[in-house]
């Protein structure tokens, strides 16, 4: 097995356990599992090609989706026109 591929295993293995842990650790432990699955998934794609890197893909917006999710309405409130108030009474 490629030592890409290995990697991104125990990645996965190493982001159940820290589903295990207790919620307090979850958000540090994403924020550590996003910093090392990045180049990951680009050592990936450059010793697999596409393919594997579009599978590692979905396996790490899989096992993560809570912070993407987070990211997401953040950016969709950001990029949101600002909605004028109404003022009850006129």
């Amino acid at each position: 097995m490629p030592v890409a591929l290995t990697l991104v295993c125990l990645w996965i293995v190493c982001a159940g356990v820290a589903g295990l842990s207790p919620s307090r650790y979850h958000w540090p432990a994403a924020w550590v599992l996003i910093a090392t699955g990045i180049p990951l998934l680009g050592l990936l794609t450059f010793t697999m090609g596409p393919v594997w890197g579009l599978i590692g893909l979905a396996a790490g917006v899989s096992i993560l989706r809570w912070p993407i999710l987070k990211a997401g309405q953040r950016l969709a409130g950001l990029l949101a026109p600002p909605q004028e108030r109404e003022h009850p009474g006129e």
